[in-house]
């Protein structure tokens, strides 16, 4: 595993600090922003793709399975705790953006729906050979 495995978590990671603290005046503004409750899609979205990108890596890695699923939990909760200090990042330092503890709960909801949706890959992931990861002798 290289560095370049982390490269699209890293890359969403720079566009999820400026979608965070870009103000809102600068946004874009379409039909879609009109959707009921949009902001709250937009940071499950958001997080879920965070906790996924960085976890991707490890999934190939050839360490116990263990580790393995050490390693998302701590990815997923890592990103939890990224999004709650974002919210105070948005309260304190931005001009137009607030706390919003709603945003904190579709933050953690994405993350852990995130770990899920990698944890069940990986359980059902497909080897090379066509086997679940299980001896097919």
């Amino acid at each position: 595993m290289t560095y370049k495995s982390f490269l699209p978590g890293l890359i969403w990671f720079i566009i999820s600090v400026v979608l965070l603290v870009l103000p809102n005046n600068d946004l874009p503004h379409t039909s879609y922003f009109d959707i009921p409750f949009f902001d709250k899609y937009v940071h499950f979205t958001m997080f879920f793709l965070l906790t996924g990108l960085f976890s991707f890596p490890f999934i190939s890695l050839d360490i116990e399975k263990s580790v393995k699923k050490s390693w998302f939990t701590r990815i997923a909760l890592f990103v939890i705790v990224y999004g709650i200090l974002m919210e105070f990042v948005q309260k304190f330092m931005t001009v137009d953006r607030s706390f919003d503890l709603v945003d904190i709960v579709f933050d953690s909801l994405g993350s852990v729906a995130g770990l899920i949706t990698v944890s069940y890959y990986y359980h059902n992931k497909i080897g090379p050979n066509r086997n679940r990861g299980r001896n097919q002798n």
